[in-house]
């Protein structure tokens, strides 16, 4: 509590003008340079949990099984495929499940368990804004684990992985899957109680994980139409998508417009139903 009382008083000493208000700027500011401070005191945790799953994935699934012969494909060339392919997909899986995970769990908690959140709606900013702070803090440790994971994807394959980045894409498809991530992160943090968390675990995540288009296109789907079509509710698809567009050569992507609108319209979708929830729980 001392921590959280800490963190409040520096947001209305950082932000108080002469009238006796906080800047909206200058009060999120205060918010996010807090988060940040308890990132840099856990970035060894953050590290560990950010780089294990990934690196167990590509490891079995792109070196070790074509080391032992039994590479995914049957062949060299197809076998490379899949490592390309995968690689990108296992980005897009980091940025998606780290955003959901660093901003959902806590939230949880936060509004149900540690109460928390006290000390940040006492300060002088709107409770929404701290809803976005969440939401911008999210996709930030989204972001950066995306770039630890990325090496580990592209040069851990035994088989080749074939890399063109195309900066543009690059520069605009990952911070807006991080920000939908982040806000889907927003979303189910506020819909959850601490009870349904294993629910959240088995029921949500891994369906979402394995129906995103991580380990095969979306095009890929063609012999199944009625799948193809329903996996569109699904960010991580579009996420997956765009980061091959983005990352790799030789694999097929769905049509960039169709990605760029899909992860905007989700961020903002989120977002607005995030911190509308999250408003109505904490002023409860």
């Amino acid at each position: 509590m001392t921590q959280t009382t800490t963190a409040g008083s520096a947001v209305v000493a950082a932000g108080l003008d002469a009238r006796g208000l906080v800047p909206i700027r200058t009060g999120f500011s205060a918010l996010l340079r807090r988060d940040l401070n308890v990132l840099d005191k856990n970035l060894t945790e953050f590290l560990i949990s950010t780089v294990v799953q990934p690196l167990l994935l590509i490891f079995v699934l792109t070196w070790l099984f074509p080391t032992i012969g039994q590479g995914i494909g049957g062949d060299p060339g197809a076998e490379a495929r899949f490592s390309t392919l995968v690689s990108a997909g296992v980005v897009a899986q980091t940025i998606f499940f780290q955003a959901i995970w660093r901003v959902g769990l806590p939230l949880v908690r936060e509004l149900d368990v540690t109460n928390e959140l006290e000390d940040r709606t006492s300060a002088p900013v709107p409770v929404s804004l701290i809803a976005v702070e969440k939401v911008v803090f999210g996709a930030a440790q989204a972001l950066l684990a995306a770039l630890i994971v990325f090496p580990i994807a592209a040069f851990v394959p035994a088989t080749p992985v074939y890399l063109r980045v195309d900066w543009p894409v690059l520069l605009s498809v990952a911070p807006l899957a991080c920000l939908s991530a982040s806000a889907l992160g927003l979303t189910v943090g506020t819909l959850f109680r601490p009870r349904s968390l294993t629910y959240l675990s088995s029921a949500i995540t891994l369906p979402l994980a394995f129906l995103g288009g991580i380990f095969y296109t979306w095009d890929s789907l063609g012999p199944v139409p009625w799948l193809k079509a329903v996996v569109l509710v699904n960010p991580l698809v579009y996420m997956s998508e765009g980061l091959r567009a983005a990352l790799v050569t030789g694999v097929p992507h769905m049509p960039l417009p169709a990605i760029y609108a899909a992860l905007t319209g989700s961020a903002v979708v989120l977002t607005l139903v995030g911190t509308n929830r999250f408003r109505r729980r904490v002023l409860l």
